[in-house]
């Protein structure tokens, strides 16, 4: 099967000057539209039901409704506060929701674009150096890995930054083959619009795309290093900009900054998305990540643990080796070797991701690594046909003389057929700890068994009984061992229901949905679960915030942005408000008696906010970010509301962690009015959870309260 070699990219000699391709084999086209379209089924299957993540959902509704909170990413169109995350994701979302409608599949369909897009993306890189078979491989293996899937099925911004991450590779990859300065820049902006989708997770492989211009671009060293100057400098422009517009507006106006410490966006950029991720709540620098970690405890061995292992870590040691390899048989190329120059790229990519997300101690969850994931199919392509090629052909890949090859290449026989079994028995390692829970599972630990068998098997026997026919099968063969576990992981993915704020594929391993875990475990709690927020899923807002015509159903999920999933949310129509149920009773008399005030009602946290917003279609304050713990409404800011009548009703609580400032809460219980639930609700809205205060009556701990410009004198 001679088509499972590459077609020859560049001699030792030439460098990047490589000879005319060959002409692509007849299947190679039907191939990647075959992979496109599965990539795209499996990321779009039953998108009108896809919930997404609510806290990202209500902040792209309130840019439907306000060009203001558009620009800042404002959770709420009265923009009172911002997401804790650079707007371009919500952009790119708010823009299809203008365009279409507000509804569940507007918003997921940037999403999906994005995921199949990178798909291409990688096998059109892979395929100009390594070949269509090496393209292939790649992006079967990027379309198929079980978190990027879970991902780009929801609304987090993970789809986007890695396909802006990919946009740069490609930049990067032209600007090494030709030694122009454009593509570079470009590259830089793409990586620039990255960081403005997630901050600093997109500057993990600026290391790599560095050392790759500077070691295997053509041109001198001065030209390289000059290049690199100005391709810096296209990426702080475009990176900052939006930071340095935002922090140079007053913030009495624009939107207080959720998750930062002192209402700036540079605070958030190395606080709490920058070391806070990485230090954890021992960060010095800014605002610090709380420490939560979703994908068990940091350490070297976090991505192959219950909860990560069958995430993302399916192909680990085959790219590994590949990658070790790989360099190893590219060692004594020229310096400008297009190969190489790729090994060095992909393989930076994955061992600066994996080093990162590894050992962060700040807030981690598991979709993270979907940032990974292009590293590692690359190399799972490009360096499975390197080690093909050199399992075939011996030192003789690399142009030694022939005598020299027969001698050499039984050495480096073995590193394909040992690469193929650990990561087969790795995948049935996996399987094994999901065994039990369905046939589907069963099924793929059968097929990664019995093809890591034949493959391994196969590869031997056809290397000492020289049959090429027996190789090439057994080269299909370990594409299905290594394939078939992640296959599975994957169809659970898009046919299972998918928690919005933490997704994640296959069956749940006891941990990774939400809480604060720090042990080995991580998090308890299904991470197939999906809630449903205030209103029944399918139902767009209600009265005056009603979804634009056409707009179809609107997302609800049980999502709470970067943070944890919302456990104070009871279901039955009922959202927790600092100790406190906000029914759909609730709702509908506050907007009775909004009274021309800009927002509904202002409470504790962002993600009973952004569940109100959705549920009422009406801006709500979310007074303390995230956590509860931002400082973005102080008394004097309270009262300053109240008197100009842009703000009535206020839920106040003192059940500590995520409740109202204690100064705040004072001022409201002496000098506002508190609302009994019996002038909205009736026994059969009342709450009935026992783990919260009933709505029968407003404690005196608690509740809601309205406030008039005349309580305020």
């Amino acid at each position: 099967m001679t088509t499972l070699a590459p077609p020859p990219t560049s001699s030792p000699s030439s460098g990047h000057r490589a000879a005319p391709p060959a002409e692509d084999p007849r299947w190679t086209r039907p191939a990647l539209w075959a992979i496109l379209l599965a990539a795209t089924a499996l990321y779009a299957w039953n998108i009108t039901s896809i919930s997404g993540n609510s806290f990202y959902n209500a902040a792209v509704y309130s840019g439907t409704k306000s060009w203001k909170a558009f620009f800042f990413g404002a959770l709420d169109s009265g923009s009172f506060i911002t997401v804790d995350k650079p707007p371009l994701a919500l952009w790119v979302m708010g823009l299809s929701a203008r365009a279409f409608g507000f509804g569940t599949w507007q918003l997921a369909l940037p999403m999906v674009a994005a995921g199949t897009g990178s798909v291409a993306l990688l096998h059109r890189m892979i395929k100009r150096d390594f070949g269509p078979v090496a393209a292939t491989v790649a992006a079967l293996a990027l379309a198929l890995t079980p978190i990027t899937v879970a991902i780009n099925r929801d609304t987090n911004p993970d789809p986007i930054l890695v396909f802006l991450m990919l946009l740069g590779a490609a930049g990067l990859f032209k600007a090494v083959r030709t030694g122009r300065l454009m593509p570079l820049v470009w590259s830089a902006v793409a990586i620039g619009f990255a960081f403005n989708t997630k901050m600093m997770q997109a500057y993990v492989v600026l290391p790599a795309f560095f050392l790759v211009h500077l070691w295997a671009a053509r041109g001198s060293l001065g030209r390289r290093i000059r290049h690199l100057a100005v391709a810096t400098v296209a990426l702080v422009v475009s990176s900052a900009w939006w930071m340095v517009v935002v922090d140079l507006i007053p913030a009495s106006s624009r939107p207080y900054i959720g998750g930062s410490t002192d209402n700036t966006v540079w605070d958030l950029v190395i606080g709490y998305n920058g070391f806070g991720r990485i230090f954890g709540a021992g960060s010095s620098v800014g605002s610090a990540g709380n420490g939560a970690s979703f994908g068990g405890s940091a350490g070297v061995y976090r991505l192959f643990n219950e909860i990560m292992g069958g995430q993302i870590s399916w192909l680990i040691p085959f790219a590994a080796i590949a990658l070790i390899a790989g360099l190893v048989l590219r060692g004594r190329a020229p310096r400008t070797d297009a190969e190489r120059a790729a090994l060095m790229l992909w393989g930076g990519w994955f061992v600066l991701h994996y080093l990162t997300f590894a050992l962060a101690e700040g807030t981690f969850h598991p979709y993270y690594v979907t940032a990974m994931a292009p590293g590692i199919a690359a190399l799972a392509g490009a360096g499975g046909v390197t080690l093909y090629r050199a399992f075939r052909e011996g030192s003789a890949a690399m142009g030694a003389p022939p005598a020299r090859a027969e001698s050499r290449g039984w050495g480096r026989g073995w590193v394909l057929p040992a690469a193929v079994a650990a990561s087969a028995a790795w995948a049935i390692v996996l399987l094994q700890r999901v065994s039990g829970s369905g046939t589907l599972y069963t099924v793929a630990e059968i097929a990664v068994g019995v093809a890591g068998t034949v493959a391994v098997l196969g590869l031997l026997a056809g290397r000492f009984m020289r049959r090429d026919r027996l190789i090439g099968f057994a080269a299909l063969a370990a594409v299905v061992a290594l394939l078939a576990g992640p296959a599975a992981y994957s169809v659970s993915a898009a046919t299972s229901a998918t928690n919005g704020t933490n997704p994640t594929a296959g069956p749940s391993t006891g941990g990774g949905m939400g809480g604060m875990g720090g042990g080995p475990g991580g998090a308890s709690g299904s991470s197939r679960t999906s809630g449903t927020g205030g209103r029944s899923m399918g139902e767009p807002p209600s009265g005056g915030g009603s979804a634009p015509s056409g707009s179809g159903t609107r997302p609800s999920g049980s999502g709470t942005g970067d943070g944890e999933t919302d456990g104070d949310r009871t279901g039955g129509g009922q959202m927790g408000a600092g100790g406190t149920q906000v029914s759909s009773a609730m709702i509908t008399y506050l907007k009775k008696h909004q009274d021309g005030a800009t927002w509904l009602l202002a409470v504790a946290t962002d993600q009973t906010a952004s569940s109100i917003i959705l549920e009422s279609g009406q801006p709500v304050i979310s007074m303390g970010g995230w956590s509860g713990s931002d400082n973005a409404m102080t008394l004097a800011k309270l009262k300053s509301l109240v008197t100009s009548g842009k703000l009535h009703y206020i839920i106040v609580s003192s059940d500590g962690g995520q409740g109202t400032n204690s100064e705040i809460a004072t001022w409201v219980k002496a000098h506002g009015t508190a609302v009994k639930s019996s002038a909205y609700s009736s026994g059969s809205s009342s709450a009935t959870s026992s783990s919260t205060s009933s709505t029968s009556s407003t404690s005196s701990t608690g509740g809601l309260y309205r406030l008039d410009a005349s309580d305020v004198g």
